[in-house]
Order: C-alpha cells, then sequence, then structure tokens
C-alpha cells in the first residue's frame, strides 16, 4: 500500500507536469485556476507557490512573482526549484529557463557567502556565484 505522502508527491508531480503545458500552451486563465486549487489542496506544499511564481513571472509581474517563490521557499526550503527561481529572478541579469521541478534544476547554485560589516556594526550577509 503507498503511503499518503507517496501518493501526494505523484499528485504534485502531475500538477508541474500539467501547469507546465498550460503554460506552453499560454492558457494562462486555466493554468491560474489549476494552481489556485492546488494552493487549496496542498496549503503546505511548496509546488504550487513555485507554480504561480512561473505563471505570474510569465506575465510579466515579478513582484507578483517574487512573492509566490519566495513563499515556496518558506514553505521548504529545501525545495530547489523555488530557490532556483528565485536566485535567478533575483540576479541583475536573470537568464536561463524556470524551474518547474527538480528536473529543470540541471545548473547546480553553488553559491558562496561574504559578510561585511557597515559603518554601523551592522554585518551584511551577500551572496556571490561562485565561479563555474
Amino acid at each position: 500500500m503507498k503511503s499518503a505522502t507517496t501518493i501526494q508527491q505523484k499528485e504534485l508531480s502531475l500538477l508541474c507536469q500539467k501547469a507546465r503545458l498550460l503554460l506552453e500552451e499560454q492558457n494562462y486563465t486555466e493554468c491560474e485556476q489549476l494552481i489556485s486549487n492546488a494552493m487549496g489542496t496542498y496549503p503546505h506544499a511548496p509546488h504550487p507557490h513555485n507554480l504561480m511564481g512561473i505563471l505570474l513571472e510569465q506575465e510579466n509581474d515579478v513582484l507578483g512573482a517574487m512573492r509566490h517563490y519566495r513563499s515556496a521557499w518558506a514553505l521548504d526550503p529545501s525545495y530547489l526549484p523555488a530557490r532556483y527561481n528565485l536566485n535567478r529572478l533575483g540576479s541583475l541579469t536573470p537568464d536561463g529557463n524556470c524551474a518547474f521541478d527538480e528536473s529543470d534544476c540541471n545548473e547546480p547554485l553553488h553559491l558562496a557567502f561574504t559578510t561585511r560589516r557597515d559603518p554601523n556594526g551592522i554585518i551584511h550577509v551577500m551572496e556571490r556565484r561562485a565561479e563555474r
């Protein structure tokens, strides 16, 4: 007998595939409805928020997309597509394709962090991409 978690993971994987197809067809209305329903069905899963971020990004709503990518990351910091999309879109020159699922994260994000103390003594953590 399959566990509830396994069934949920399969359903979320199918959700990602359906959303990808709808976005490729530029069927934004149906895609938004699909994702909104998934948010209600899976309130603690990062997948629907990541997908909503992709939808909003394709509609040129960068701020809305960033909000949803951050929400997905907050729900599960280990969910690589959200972190990938957040870092990609937040860079000075966003390039590459959106990550619908883990298979789209073919380019690992090797990030290095540095710290800097400002004149007021506040420590700032800064992110920089490692050399490839």
